[in-house]
C-alpha cells in the first residue's frame, strides 16, 4: 500500500524592529537579563494601552509583496484567547478573519542542482505579537519552571502555507527559500538559535486504496520546531509513525481526532501534547483598544521600489547573465546577499565569471567556513581580488603562486594588516613567483632535473605518460614562476629526442 506525503508549514519571524509591536520596549536578544524589557503595556497591566509599531507593519508589507500575496486594503487586530505562563494578558493580540495579506506563493528551487522548482502556495501572512519564553529545568533533578517576558510583544509575522509540500526534504527546502528571502529583504535576522525563526508543521498522509479512493490520515501538528534538521527530522518520523499506525488501526478520517505533537530531539521521536485547537476554541474577538489598518496604493507602491532583487531572480540571472551552472548560482545566492554582491562585482572586474565563481566557492568559501567568518569580516576585499585574478588572466602568475598569495594576504588581513592591490606586486617579487618565459634557463632546469632522474625517462620512453608529472613537479619546485603547461610541452619535447 503506498501514500502521498500532506505537509503545510506555519512559519513565525521576528521581525527586525529595535522596539515591540505595540509598547516602545527594546527587541534586542538578551537571555542573561530576563524581565528587564518589559513595560505595563507587554505586561498585560490593567489601564495600559497598545499602539502599533508602524515600521512592523511596513516589515510585513514588505514580506508579503515578496511572497505574491494579495495585500488588504482594511485590516483590524483580534484578540485571541488562550491562557499559558508566558501570556501575561491571557490572549495574544493577533488577526483572525481579516488578515492584512492572503493568497500568495513562493517558488522553490527542491532540486538546486537540477533547477526544478515547485510553487508553495500561501494561506495568509499576518502580524502578531510574540509570547515570552518558558524556562523549565532540563537537568532531572528539579521541577522548577521560570517565564522570561523580554521576547512577550515582539513583532511577529505568521506565514502559513498551503499543504504544498510533499516530503521532509521539500520542507527543509522551503524553509531554506523562506529564510534566504527574508535576509535579502533585511526583515529579520531569521537567528533560529535565538528564536527569530520558528516552524509548525502540519502533516498527514493520503493512503492509496486499492479501489482508487485516497483515505487521509489524522493531521498532526508538531509544535515549535526551531531548526530545519529537527523540521527535517521529525517529518520523517512522523510519516513512518502515521503509515505504521494506519497499517495497526485502518482507521478512517473522523475516528481518530486532530493531535498536537512535540519533538524529543535526544529520543529522536514525536510524542503526544494536546488535541489540536480549532478556531473556535481561542474565541476571538476584535480588539477594542487597537484601530483599524488601512493602506494606500501609494504606501504600497512605495514599498514595492524597496523589494530590490529576490534570491531566485538572481539565481536566474546569474545563470543566464554569467552563465553559471544550477550549483554555482545556488551556493553563491544561497550564501545570502552580501556574498552575492561580493561575487558579482569580483566577476565584472577581472572579467571572467566563471573563474570568479571557482575563487568564490571554494577557495573563500572553504576559509570562511574555517575560521568562521562572514564575507563582511572577510580581508580580501573585492578590489584585491580582481587584481590577484588579473594576474593569472595577464599570465604574471600561475594558478598555484596565486593560492599561494592567497594565503599570505589573508593571514596578512587576519593579523589586522591593511590589505592593498599593489601588496600582490610585493608578494610575487620577494617570493619570485613571477611567471618565467626564459627558455633558456628552464632548459637549462629541465635538463639538470632529466639526468638525476633517469628511472622516471625509462618509464616515459617505455610508455608511462605519468612519468613525467613527477618531473613536472621537480622542475615547478626549481622555478616557481615556471609556467606548468609550458614546462610539460618542453619536458616531453625533451624526453622525445
Amino acid at each position: 500500500m503506498s501514500y502521498t506525503v500532506i505537509v503545510g508549514l506555519e512559519v513565525h519571524v521576528q521581525l527586525l524592529t529595535k522596539s515591540k509591536i505595540f509598547c516602545g520596549c527594546s527587541t534586542e536578544f538578551n537571555p542573561d537579563h530576563p524581565n528587564v524589557q518589559t513595560c505595563p503595556v507587554c505586561l498585560g497591566l490593567p489601564g495600559s494601552l497598545p499602539v502599533m509599531n508602524r515600521r512592523a507593519f511596513e516589515l510585513s508589507l514588505k514580506t508579503a509583496m515578496s511572497l505574491n500575496c494579495q495585500i488588504a486594503p482594511f485590516t483590524k487586530w483580534d484578540r485571541k484567547q488562550y491562557y499559558y505562563p508566558d501570556l501575561p494578558k491571557g490572549y495574544q493580540i493577533s488577526q483572525y478573519d481579516l488578515p492584512f495579506s492572503l493568497d500568495g506563493f513562493l517558488e522553490v528551487e527542491v532540486d538546486p542542482t537540477e533547477g526544478t522548482t515547485r510553487r508553495v502556495g500561501i494561506i495568509r501572512a499576518h502580524l502578531e505579537e510574540d509570547a515570552g519564553k518558558n524556562l523549565h529545568d532540563e537537568t532531572g533533578h528539579g521541577t522548577d519552571s521560570q517565564v522570561d517576558l523580554n521576547r512577550a510583544g515582539t513583532p511577529l509575522l505568521e506565514i502559513v502555507s498551503q499543504p504544498d509540500l510533499r516530503s521532509a526534504a521539500e520542507c527543509k527546502r522551503y524553509l531554506e527559500e523562506l529564510r534566504l528571502l527574508l535576509t535579502y529583504l533585511g526583515v529579520s535576522d531569521c537567528n533560529m538559535a535565538e528564536g527569530s525563526l520558528r516552524c509548525d508543521a502540519n502533516v498527514n498522509l493520503h493512503v492509496h486504496q486499492p479501489d482508487g479512493q485516497d483515505i487521509p490520515t489524522p493531521i498532526v501538528e508538531i509544535k515549535n520546531l526551531n531548526s530545519f534538521r529537527n523540521v527535517e527530522l521529525s517529518l520523517e518520523y512522523e510519516i513512518k509513525r502515521q503509515f505504521e499506525e494506519w497499517q495497526k488501526t485502518g482507521k478512517r478520517l473522523g475516528e481518530v481526532s486532530k493531535e498536537t505533537r512535540g519533538w524529543d530531539a535526544a529520543r529522536g521521536a514525536t510524542f503526544a501534547q494536546r488535541g489540536k485547537e480549532e478556531a473556535s476554541d481561542y474565541r476571538y474577538f476584535p480588539d477594542p483598544d487597537l484601530v483599524p489598518v488601512t493602506v494606500t496604493e501609494e504606501e504600497l507602491d512605495r514599498i514595492r521600489e524597496s523589494l530590490g532583487e529576490f534570491p531566485a531572480d538572481r539565481r536566474k540571472r546569474f545563470k543566464e547573465g554569467y552563465l553559471l551552472s544550477n550549483y554555482d548560482a545556488a551556493v553563491i545566492v544561497d550564501q545570502g546577499a552580501e556574498l552575492a554582491s561580493y561575487y558579482e562585482e569580483v566577476a565584472l572586474g577581472c572579467g571572467d565569471a566563471k573563474q570568479a565563481a571557482n575563487w568564490v566557492t571554494q577557495d573563500i568559501l572553504r576559509e570562511m567556513k574555517e575560521r568562521n567568518l562572514t564575507i563582511g569580516q572577510f580581508p580580501i576585499r573585492q578590489p584585491v581580488l580582481i587584481a590577484l585574478l588579473g594576474k593569472i588572466n595577464t599570465k604574471a602568475i600561475t594558478i598555484k603562486s596565486a593560492r599561494e598569495i592567497f594565503v599570505d594576504l589573508l593571514t596578512e588581513g587576519l593579523e589586522g594588516k591593511p590589505i592593498e592591490p599593489s601588496r600582490i606586486d610585493e608578494l610575487v617579487a620577494s617570493k619570485g613567483l613571477a611567471l618565467v618565459f626564459d627558455v633558456v634557463e628552464l632548459d637549462a632546469v629541465i635538463a639538470k632535473i632529466v639526468d638525476k632522474n633517469p628511472k622516471a625517462v625509462a618509464d616515459f620512453k617505455s610508455g608511462k605518460q605519468a612519468a613525467v608529472g613527477a618531473l613536472i613537479g621537480q622542475v615547478m619546485k626549481e622555478v616557481k614562476g615556471a609556467d606548468p603547461q609550458r614546462v610539460r610541452q618542453m619536458l616531453v619535447e625533451k624526453l622525445s629526442q
